[in-house]
């Protein structure tokens, strides 16, 4: 065959498909996102035709012309497609991109103006597609109206496909992982031979229990290690979930690995699972860790199913709902239920190790903590922090997923154990029957308020659903009863709340952590308040929420230092308000086409949410500023970059700290050996933690150079000059993540619900959001719209089913994620503030505009048919349910 004009005559393997003979060849940019014909990322053009590469077995592309989007440059130009996705910022993490272009590269007119069916087999997990069919359709890029919109510096790599992720680049001679998973909820190993696996041609190793180094740690990621329970090892006698580690592979190729896994024989003892969270903490109920001697870390309780507990009451909060129900107020109750979901970042957790020259350990990870994955590493095996290497290249996508440890201690082990390099990539049925996914939530809210508006009572009921480990449980359910309370000045509250191990697979970190699934129940019981008291659900806000110069009540572990460094959320339902209104005289958003039909009945909802900008208990980044002898300003960052933008951000903070235009500064990243710390890319910290110590690190150097260019009287804005004269400058900046500032985000819907069906069409989708001074508005906006849209799926049809802890929807095709023509357009409208705290006045955004959007979502709804639905997702099914009782 013939790829990008250039002649491959390597016969094809036995069974190949066309998407790995093409990696294999060398032309990384076709990725793997399914392998299953589902989200359109090993999209290449064949004899003209686009295709899904892994669906193509190889050998049918014997004599055919193969393009991919590297093959779209021509001339040493690229194609306008390729320029307009850059312009019009029609990506974030990028991992779809090329896949993307290539399938629009073949549009005709009558394509372009049906994006809806022409790109349906193309998925996005990160842009709520909006930039992507502007990109398409050749509308106006953000990046040229917008002088401060820079456009992120990979742009011109990722839509060529020469930016390289972390499986872009494996050594020739790696060996490759496979996993035996448990087919048990619930058992233990009683015996393993591995005799047979071993005696397969082209096996390295075999890893068992055996192999473990003892050590107990969890998969979680956070600076302070008691921050999560230390229950997981490499591998256990104990399984606890359906698709454990029971044991590793290591051959010549991924084939063989797997051949091999299925000559593991194993002996089993099944024991009593537990799947329901309610039931796990009841007495009597089968203990997921009963067999540990002691408790996990400082709060988990495995003898009693118990990860992690939290109870406050200030006042006294059956009192308030007593007395409002006998005074002219009202008082509300409900129980809210939220689903199990999967992260479907578009690339899947993978790890390439292997040895240096000095013989330090090189960890190759897709990981938002590679800092964090280093020490913790270092801590399962005995090793010195200058002994391992971890680097973050671009990520695929992450929304929390890869603030774990999922992969990185197998590879290790196995570097170890062959002293070669190793490759393990996850599935896409990986992803959904091993790793963590959201915790599902049972949220029992009570409220009240007096017959004039004012909240006299607020008490929340949480059973959160840990799985089989307790990875984040904890943190997540903290964060998740915090700040959904601190929102509202109440004189009487009160939180109970519990995390449960059960045998269903574990739980972790989601965008959002937690304060999602708690947001839904509280505001969704706020709107029924609201309606029995007859009080606009805007004004009842507006009577409720924190002003400056109110506590925050917030039930933290420590003592908070939560601040207002800046207040937009009246502007933020101002906003709102206003922009739901003006959606009701225009007909394209007011489903005026409906008007009149008996089957369809409209309605209008909002919800709030309150998130501080950073992670409680200290978040540090450490940077570096330079000016090399040869001019050039290089800074170095450890934060990893995944389409949460923090790369553009940081060479926009550096670019005006130190005079230069954005194209004069090369940013270092995402990796142990290039600053000394750094927490992570988690909490939306990239900005407010990195940023702001970048922005110390760019004022200082800036200084040094003026001082420089003085003493040795050359221009300042000479940087070759200066740094000749010189020898080169450096400077150093720090944030610690304290004091911490709170962003807030109010999202409104305008939803038509078919009474036959119980389907649900969005008309208007609205969110307004206070990000302090807006740095990158282009970028900003695709952060609220993507974070926007992936909560419009979950709260419409996202949803992991499992039956008695097996996974059911195991591939996207029966995993129902947004879709282009399920994502609504959503307006974002900005306040207008200035934060005291964060870098030139900005806040964090990326994870909090998913939070208000399921109960703004599930207020319209109910307001358009008259009856409440409690539980994610509000699929049709459970919609007509809710009609029809």
């Amino acid at each position: 065959m013939k790829v990008n004009g250039i002649d491959v005559t390597t016969t094809p393997r036995p069974g190949q498909c066309l998407r790995t003979y093409l990696r294999e060849h060398g032309n990384v940019e076709v990725k793997k996102g399914c392998d299953s014909g589902d989200c359109g990322a090993c999209s290449v053009i064949v004899d003209g035709r686009v295709q899904h590469s892994c669906l193509v077995p190889a050998f049918r592309a014997t004599g055919a012309e193969v393009t991919t989007v590297a093959g779209l440059v021509t001339a040493e130009e690229t194609h306008p497609l390729q320029e307009r996705f850059v312009g019009a910022g029609g990506f974030q993490c990028g991992f779809c991109t090329a896949g993307m272009i290539v399938t629009a590269s073949t549009f005709d007119a009558a394509d372009i103006d049906d994006l809806e069916s022409s790109l349906k087999g193309n998925l996005c997990r990160c842009t709520g597609y909006r930039p992507i069919r502007a990109a398409i359709a050749d509308a106006a890029p953000d990046a040229t109206r917008d002088p401060r919109s820079a456009p992120a510096p990979a742009g011109p790599a990722i839509t060529t496909g020469a930016e390289r992720y972390t499986m872009d680049e494996i050594p020739t001679d790696a060996g490759h992982v496979a996993v035996l998973g448990s087919p048990h909820p619930h058992a233990v190993i009683t015996a393993i031979d591995i005799t047979r696996a071993q005696a397969l041609p082209g096996v390295r190793a075999v890893l068992t229990h055996h192999d473990d180094p003892g050590v107990a740690f969890s998969t979680a990621r956070h600076r302070e290690r008691v921050d999560d329970p230390d229950d997981s090892r490499v591998f256990d006698t104990r399984l606890r979930f359906v698709g454990q580690r029971v044991a590793a592979v290591v051959a010549d190729d991924l084939d063989t690995a797997r051949r091999a896994v299925d000559l593991v024989d194993v002996t089993y003892e099944v024991l009593p699972a537990v799947f329901d969270p309610v039931q796990a903490l009841s007495e009597g109920a089968p203990t997921v860790h009963g067999d540990k001697d002691g408790p996990a870390s400082r709060i988990a309780d495995p003898t009693r199913n118990l990860v992690a507990d939290l109870y406050g009451e200030v006042g006294d909060v059956d009192g308030a709902v007593a007395h409002a129900r006998t005074s002219g107020g009202a008082a509300v109750h409900g129980v809210w239920q939220t689903a199990r979901v999967q992260h479907a970042h578009l690339e899947t957790h993978g790890t390439v190790g292997s040895l240096d020259e000095d013989g330090r350990y090189i960890i190759r990870s897709s990981s938002q903590v590679p800092f964090l994955v280093r020490d913790e590493l270092c801590h399962i095996f005995g090793l010195s922090p200058d002994r391992v290497r971890v680097y973050a290249p671009r990520i695929g996508g992450a929304f929390g997923a890869k603030q774990e440890l999922i992969t990185e201690d197998l590879v290790l082990l196995a570097v170890l154990r062959t002293g070669r390099p190793v490759v393990y990539e996850m599935t896409r049925t990986d992803q959904f029957t091993m790793a963590p996914c959201r915790h599902p939530m049972r949220v029992e809210v009570t409220a009240a308020a007096d017959a004039s508006g004012t909240l006299t009572a607020l008490a929340i009921d949480v059973v959160s659903d840990a799985g089989a480990y307790g990875n984040h449980s904890p943190g997540v359910m903290f964060h998740g009863c915090s700040e959904s309370m601190a929102l509202y000045r109440c004189a009487n509250k009160r939180v109970d709340a519990q995390c449960a191990y059960t045998n269903n697979l574990p739980s972790g970190a989601f965008r959002g952590y937690g304060l999602g699934q708690v947001v839904f129940g509280i505001e969704s019981a706020l709107d029924d308040l609201a309606r029995e008291l007859g009080v606009d659900p805007f004004d009842f806000r507006r009577r409720n929420v924190v002003v400056p110069g109110d506590d925050f009540v917030t039930w933290e572990v420590e003592e908070s230092d939560l601040e207002f460094g800046s207040y937009g959320l009246d502007q933020c339902l101002d906003l709102a308000q206003e922009a739901l209104a003006a959606g009701a005289a225009d007909p394209a958003r007011n489903g005026a086409e409906l008007e009149g039909d008996p089957e369809w009945r409209i309605g209008s909802g909002m919800a709030p949410a309150m998130i501080a900008t950073i992670p409680p208990r200290g978040h540090f980044a450490d940077v570096r500023a330079e000016l090399t002898v040869g001019g050039r300003y290089v800074v170095s960052v450890g934060t990893a970059e995944f389409g949460n933008g923090t790369t553009t951000v940081h060479t926009q903070i550096a670019a005006d700290a130190l005079g230069v235009r954005p194209e004069s500064i090369v940013v270092r990243q995402g990796d142990t050996d290039v600053v000394t710390y750094d927490t992570g890319a988690f909490g939306s910290a990239g900005t407010v933690v990195a940023g702001a110590a970048l922005q110390r690190a760019c004022v200082d150097l800036r200084a040094a150079v003026v001082a420089a260019a003085h003493d040795n009287g050359i221009d300042a804005d000479d940087p070759v000059a200066v740094g000749r004269a010189t020898g080169g400058l450096s400077a150093a900046g720090r944030h610690g993540g304290t004091p911490r500032s709170v962003a807030f985000n109010v999202h409104a819907f305008r939803v038509a619900v078919h009474l036959p069906t119980g389907r649900v069409r969005i008309l208007q989708s609205i969110q307004s959001a206070d990000a302090g001074v807006v740095l990158n508005p282009a970028q900003c906006r695709g952060q609220v719209e993507g974070g926007a849209t992936q909560a419009i799926g979950s709260a419409l049809f996202e949803q992991m089913l499992l039956d008695d802890g097996v996974v059911t929807t195991r591939v996207f095709r029966n995993y129902h994620i947004p879709r282009l023509s399920d994502a609504p357009e959503t307006e974002v409208y900005f306040a207008d503030t200035y934060d005291r705290l964060g870098p030139s006045g900005a806040k964090s955004m990326s994870e909090s505009p998913y939070n208000p959007v399921a109960p703004a979502l599930a207020n319209a709804i109910r307001d358009a048919i008259g009856v409440r639905v409690h539980e994610l997702p509000m699929n049709p099914a459970r919609v007509w349910a809710a009609l029809h009782p």
